[in-house]
């Protein structure tokens, strides 16, 4: 599955491109951000969509009894969202999840991975597919917001890539056209024919 993006746009690359407002101005670019230290990452909401919020990824669902299972939801799979629990609450919840790059690991053999960072040609910003949660601690009755990104079948670019599994995978990126209809509940078809660019960079991303 796919844990690990980058976004290095600045504040207002982001509020130019999603003609929205951060609702804090605090957030900094991340070269690598790694799902499983559960970063706050910029989206943007079906319900207020011209602010921009940092939301944790890893969706936890209304009912967790705590953020453990956090480490399992940072991916949805579009074809059984109806069927997992964890997501079912969430499916009329979405969201855009805002970035400029997707890692990836290529099995080269000899127990090797070669990364690379996929990024549209012009290296900017793009959306994937994403569902919210607004989750309450039953011990301190702290709120936490998060998000999971969803996934599709993989494209060629993907495919090539994605090779160390037999399940080719990749998250749902929208082009500019499908992101309010996404936010709107519409069921979309993935656009295998997104370009994109695979570029190899030095091994000192761990992969988890």
């Amino acid at each position: 599955m796919c844990y690990h993006l980058s976004n290095n746009k600045t504040v207002q690359e982001i509020e130019e491109h999603y003609d929205a407002e951060f609702e804090y101005s605090d957030y900094t670019p991340i070269k690598h951000i790694n799902g499983f230290n559960h970063p706050n990452t910029p989206i943007i909401t079906d319900v207020d969509r011209d602010i921009i919020q940092l939301y944790s990824w890893g969706l936890i669902p209304r009912w967790a009894k705590n953020n453990k299972i956090s480490n399992n939801t940072l991916n949805a799979r579009y074809e059984t969202l109806e069927e997992k629990p964890s997501f079912r609450d969430s499916i009329n919840k979405r969201c855009l999840v805002i970035a400029d790059g997707i890692y990836d690991w290529q099995d080269v053999g000899k127990n090797n991975k070669q990364c690379f960072h996929i990024t549209q040609p012009d290296n900017g910003i793009f959306s994937l597919a994403g569902l919210y949660s607004i989750w309450k601690n039953p011990v301190d009755n702290k709120t936490i917001k998060s998000f999971t990104i969803v996934t599709t079948i993989a494209n060629p670019v993907f495919q090539k890539i994605h090779n160390y599994c037999d399940d080719d995978r990749m998250l749902f990126m929208l082009t500019k056209e499908q992101e309010q209809a996404w936010l709107n509940g519409e069921n979309l078809e993935a656009n295998m024919d997104i370009p994109l660019i695979a570029s190899p960079v030095p091994s000192v991303l761990k992969k988890q």
